[in-house]
């Protein structure tokens, strides 16, 4: 057959082989094997009741046509208003481009701001679909590693450091999935600071906003408020996150109302519009807040009743995890090879993690635990890992 486009060859899945833990532990589920998984981030509940009858309806009363490409009217105009509480900023619907998924948003975004051949800035820890992202719109990109000292938020004077002359975009993500770090005011300003300096768009992925500052904690802060940000900033959010609708794919970007104008182009000729009883249960999700509170403060308990466990644990030393829906663990101490001790601790323990290094060389030497669990099996969960390390073989201590 004809090869295929570069472009598309070259996407391919990031991170190392740490993946392949959770593959395993998948597997091994699935086939019986009784074992608990804290290696992913889906809920282990359903989306709310009251969403999934306003879907049913809205399939019942007709709802199965073509839809705008930018998204139904009324859906543009509950993103805004989230939009607007989310950021602080003033939002309008012309502002608003639905997706197919906060993907889709940062899909979007990336071709959006990038030509091939332009440079790129991500910050990790990242998610994993970060780089092939970029490497889609044919952008090169630099990974500029945030520091487990600093609680995995970047320094401005790395970000400066990193900008080339052909540097056209920066993206961050906060709360950040993995280490579960909520960024600082200061932060913020440093990172803006950059973008304002050599004029580049800053891609921020907020997707997590909602999943913080419910116990007291550091609340999101959207860089999209602060000075001179608004017209350079791209915030990618979704429902799948706070409003428990992983498998519905609503996303949404916010931006300048041209740059919107001119993105709607890229629906026409990828989605071609969000599905339309999908879209009617969306905007009854946003407009009562079906599952919010009850969602954020539900990950809030957890990660309060995990780190609880982890208290005067002297071997683990916890990083970020002030916000998302997981905990980072450095556990360098015991072993700085964090792929090895995530297979020890599965094959010994029957408890599935996944390795840092699958996030970035930031991220290394650090477990990332998914709080997608009730209370109960959390805390066997680290009742487990504090028994496992307790034990765990002398010569790889070093």
């Amino acid at each position: 057959m004809p090869a295929p486009s570069s472009r598309i060859s070259g996407i391919s899945p990031s991170g190392k082989d740490g993946w392949e833990v959770h593959f395993a532990a998948y597997k091994r589920k699935i086939a019986g094997e009784d074992i608990m998984m804290l290696s992913v981030g889906d809920h282990d509940f359903p989306t709310p009741s009251e969403t999934v009858e306003a879907c049913i309806k809205a399939l019942r009363d007709g709802y199965h046509h073509y839809t705008p490409l930018p998204g139904l009217p009324r859906l543009r105009e509950a993103m805004a208003r989230i939009s607007t509480e989310s950021t602080g900023v003033e939002t309008t619907a012309s502002e608003v481009l639905a997706a197919s998924g906060g993907q889709s948003a940062l899909f979007a975004a990336a071709h959006g701001v990038l030509d091939p051949g332009d440079h790129a800035i991500v910050v990790a820890p990242y998610y994993a679909t970060y780089p092939g992202t970029f490497r889609s719109a044919g952008a090169g990109f630099t990974v500029l590693e945030a520091r487990a000292e600093d609680g995995f938020e970047p320094r401005a004077e790395a970000l400066e450091a990193a900008v080339r002359p052909n540097t056209k975009a920066v993206l961050i993500n906060t709360p950040n999935n993995p280490t579960g770090a909520v960024y600082s005011r200061e932060t913020l300003e440093g990172i803006a600071e950059v973008c304002r300096k050599h004029d580049l768009w800053l891609l921020s992925d907020e997707v997590y906003w909602t999943h913080c500052g419910a116990d007291g904690g550091r609340k999101h802060l959207s860089p999209r408020g602060l000075a001179g940000m608004k017209e350079r900033t791209l915030v990618i959010n979704s429902l799948s996150k706070s409003h428990g609708m992983t498998g519905w794919r609503i996303g949404w970007l916010t931006g300048p109302k041209d740059f919107i104008r001119t993105l709607i182009n890229l629906n026409l000729v990828s989605t071609y519009g969000l599905n339309d009883f999908v879209s009617h249960a969306a905007i009854a999700a946003m407009e009562n807040r079906y599952g919010v509170e009850q969602i954020a403060g539900l990950y809030s308990a957890r990660r309060a009743a995990f780190l609880a466990e982890m208290r005067c644990f002297n071997e683990v030393v916890v990083r970020g995890s002030e916000g998302g829906m997981y905990v980072m663990l450095d556990i360098r101490a015991v072993d700085p090879d964090c792929e090895r001790f995530a297979w020890r601790f599965l094959h010994a323990e029957k408890v599935a993690v996944m390795p840092g290094a699958s996030f970035g060389e930031a991220a290394a030497g650090h477990l990332r635990i998914s709080l997608c669990q009730p209370e109960d099996k959390l805390r066997e969960a680290a009742a487990r890992l504090r028994r496992f390390i307790a034990t765990y073989p002398a010569e790889t201590n070093a």
